[in-house]
């Protein structure tokens, strides 16, 4: 029994995985596999990372490699991963009454362990899907129509979802961006290649036909603008 506990914490890590978990990028998952020091045993540990809440540890687990085998993750730099399961799990000590799995209290440790045992841990590392998107459409405003959607997306540019895009369109935009009417114009073509980029999900292209009729509605109606928007507004021009 005590070779085997000291042997749990001498593991090598052999590789790391990102992605989606489901179809619209709700959860990520942020895998790091293992081996112990005999060479034995090779596991993976998998966290679960919600988006809609912040990006927060929401489920954990171990399983076997194979466990890779349908999941359509990307390799991705261990110490990137690593880090994002520790920035997820710290995300959660600081808010209060999350759902997460009832297995995720038991792994944690074990998980934060894991992540901080694997070399060159980077902490707050970003997600680099914008910068690998090279398909704005060449229109009129559309690079200004994309400065302002990964403004949206942020840090969370794998969740894409009907609900996401319904708030980008009919909220976001109107209440936070200052838009030229060329980038309001390109913005329905902008906002569809990304979601073709992001997976070609049916239900968000409906949305965005749904949504985007509205927008120039949406934006020239001052009473939905926020106060920041406001203010911006109304600076002098060379203060802008």
């Amino acid at each position: 029994m005590l070779g085997w506990m000291r042997r749990m914490g001498r593991v090598a890590c052999e590789g790391a995985w990102y992605g989606k978990a489901d179809p619209y990028g709700e959860q990520v998952l942020a895998v790091l596999a293992f081996r112990y020091e005999n060479g034995k045993e090779p596991h993976i540990l998998v966290t679960g990372i919600d988006q809609p809440q912040g990006g927060l540890a929401v489920d954990g687990l171990v399983e076997e490699l194979k466990f890779l085998d349908d999941l359509g993750l990307r390799e991705a730099e261990p110490g990137v991963v690593a880090g994002r399961i520790l920035d997820a799990f710290e995300l959660g000590e600081t808010v209060m009454g999350a759902a997460v799995a009832e297995t995720l209290p038991a792994i944690r440790p074990l998980a934060v362990a894991r992540a901080r045992s694997v070399p060159g841990l980077v902490r707050g590392a970003p997600d680099e899907t914008l910068t690998e998107f090279e398909d704005v459409p060449d229109l009129p405003g559309a690079r200004e129509a994309f400065g302002k959607l990964a403004e949206f997306v942020g840090n969370r540019p794998l969740w894409w979802s009907p609900g996401r895009v319904r708030q980008f369109l009919t909220s976001w935009l109107p209440r936070e961006a200052i838009l030229s009417e060329e980038a309001i114009a390109a913005m329905p073509e902008v906002v569809r290649a990304w979601s073709r980029y992001r997976g070609d999900q049916p239900a968000v292209l409906r949305q965005i036909d749904e949504d985007a009729p509205r927008l120039p509605a949406l934006m020239a109606d001052d009473s939905l603008a926020g106060l920041g928007k406001r203010l911006a507004r109304n600076l002098p021009a060379d203060n802008a």
